[in-house]
């Protein structure tokens, strides 16, 4: 990447196009660290926030939490994106950052459940708002920044720094996490080892804010205030003229739904699916995605590079297309690759479950809310705490709710007449009954690591990663160079984060709902798989700009 290359209408001593993509995609990629962390944490935070909940109440929470920051994004989006197209590019991106840190610094001296109740879900709530509404304003920012310093013939490959900049934030964040947790045991991480990833935070917004104060404002934005031309109206102007907001809905459905829910699958609810129901070590799953993210980061560049010279939708295309062909058989190959004892199990002994349908709810409970306290529900929650897939077959109405497991059968009791010490005490003797006639029948309670086949579980990741590379890799520069210089950073932003705030950030959450819901660990797979259906389709009306001057 050459730092001598020069743009019409810049001053002297304005920052050179090598300290534009490194401060802006290092400010990025710490904000992706901020963001990341909770994520990665998520079974940890639900211990500590929501003690008071089920086990798979408590990570359902945790993982809606995870969501939670993502369904501001679009707010952030609006209202960073109105600065950015108003007042400049690096005015809304320093107070996005700022802001990022912040809150992510404090999420590391909350006070947990056990200590003060519910001020301590309530303050994390507030604190993820905050970080969503902060990430939601500094994508766009930087992504426009660097595209409107890039020469055309170049933009993809300079802007893809930017993409490749998630992968930097997340390999920091299981990094952080890995070495914390190795350092202090799991006990301690924990108990309280968890807040150091968080606190690690001081630093990084320190160097952050320090390099974006060197950076003068984009070229493209500098000419059009000159002139006097800066749109005055921006929401208006980019939703409220159809020839706009068309490019904006265009977008949304023809990659940014794509991008949500293939990149949050990939680098998120794998590792959910590989912990919580591949029972694979914690440790070694973080090994895994970091190796994964850090192949994901030349791929991003390439990708972006090879969409300068052939175009970017279909390169675009490409990655959404791989996805959705790969998703299903790729998780199954993961099951037989990191667990073959559950594979093996479920083949030989699949699980059933005989109850009365009226019986049964739907077993996820995002607030912790429903007792679940039926024959039904009470044998259900246990297989859901437990991982395993189970098929559910209709009993006579009124007829009580029974487990088989091979020729083992564990019958269920209805707790829903008694009061809360007795429910939970006939809650653990059916739980411990159920676990029993799973071991009993080879059920693993954790992956066997002598029969884990981890190159093969990383070549399995690595075709979900050149997906998601692919789709994201030239995203940045196709986003910029649709929308026009006026009102770019409010309607590109917004579509951006309802695609991964809305469609992405709820994949982990949404996903392992389904899962508990219909009892089957791979259903949670067509909430992903729909969403990219639904783009590999509207992509092919999408108009190539490859080139396209940005003025």
């Amino acid at each position: 990447m050459s730092d001598k290359t020069t743009f019409v209408g810049e001053a002297d001593g304005a920052p050179s196009m090598r300290t534009v993509v490194v401060a802006s995609s290092a400010g990025t990629a710490f904000e992706w660290y901020d963001f990341f962390i909770f994520g990665a944490l998520a079974s940890i935070i639900s211990r500590n926030f929501f003690a008071g909940l089920t086990e798979t109440a408590g990570l359902v929470a945790a993982l809606a939490l995870f969501g939670a920051g993502f369904a501001f994004r679009p707010l952030g989006a609006l209202i960073f994106g109105r600065m950015g197209d108003l007042v400049g590019r690096k005015a809304a991106f320093l107070v996005t950052v700022t802001l990022m840190g912040g809150a992510t610094l404090a999420i590391g001296f909350l006070p947990t459940y056990a200590q003060a109740g519910l001020v301590g879900p309530a303050l994390l709530i507030l604190l993820r708002i905050l970080q969503g509404l902060a990430l939601g304003g500094e994508y766009g920012g930087a992504a426009i920044y660097v595209a409107e310093h890039a020469p055309a013939h170049r933009r993809g490959e300079h802007t893809s720094w930017i993409q490749a900049s998630a992968a930097f934030g997340l390999i920091g964040a299981l990094a952080v996490i890995l070495v914390t947790r190795r350092i202090l045991g799991e006990e301690a991480f924990a108990a309280w080892g968890w807040r150091v990833p968080f606190l690690l935070s001081a630093g990084l917004l320190a160097v952050s804010i320090f390099m974006r104060l060197k950076l003068a404002e984009s070229p493209s934005f500098a000419r059009l205030k000159a002139a006097g031309e800066q749109t005055k109206a921006p929401f208006a102007e980019a939703f409220g003229q159809w020839p706009n907001l068309k490019i904006v809905l265009l977008v949304l459905f023809a990659f940014m739904s794509a991008q949500g829910a293939v990149w949050y699958t990939t680098f998120f609810y794998v590792q959910i699916f590989l912990e919580r129901f591949l029972k694979v070590e914690p440790a070694t799953v973080n090994t895994l995605m970091i190796c994964a993210t850090l192949a994901s980061a030349p791929l991003y560049v390439m990708f972006a590079w090879l969409s300068d010279r052939v175009g970017r939708k279909w390169v675009m295309w490409f990655g959404m297309t791989l996805a959705l062909v790969a998703f299903f058989p790729g998780f199954k190959a993961l099951t037989l690759a990191a667990n073959p004892a559950l594979a093996e199990a479920q083949a030989a002994t699949p699980v059933m479950v005989f109850a009365d349908p009226a019986d049964c709810a739907l077993q996820f409970d995002p607030i912790g809310r429903t007792q679940f306290a039926s024959a039904c529900d009470i044998a259900k929650t246990s297989l859901a705490n437990a991982g395993v897939s189970y098929e559910n077959l209709a009993a006579p109405p009124g007829a009580g709710a029974e487990v088989r497991i091979g020729q083992t059968v564990v019958v269920s009791a209805d707790g829903s007449r008694l009061d809360a010490a007795s429910l939970k005490t006939v809650r653990a003797q059916v739980d411990g009954q159920i676990r029993q006639a799973l071991a009993d029948n080879g059920y693993p309670a954790v992956a066997d690591p002598a029969r884990t086949n981890l190159p093969a579980v990383f070549g399995i990741l690595m075709i979900f990663v050149v997906a998601a590379t692919a789709l994201y890799g030239p995203m940045a520069a196709a986003l910029v160079e649709l929308f026009p210089t006026r009102i770019r950073y409010t309607a590109m932003s917004l579509p951006y984060h309802i695609g991964t705030g809305w469609v992405g950030g709820f994949v982990p959450f949404s996903a392992f709902a389904i899962v508990t819901a219909t009892g089957n660990i791979y259903s949670g797979l067509w909430y992903p798989v729909i969403f990219t259906a639904i783009s590999v389709v509207v992509c092919l009306f999408l108009p190539e700009t490859k080139g396209k001057p940005l003025d």
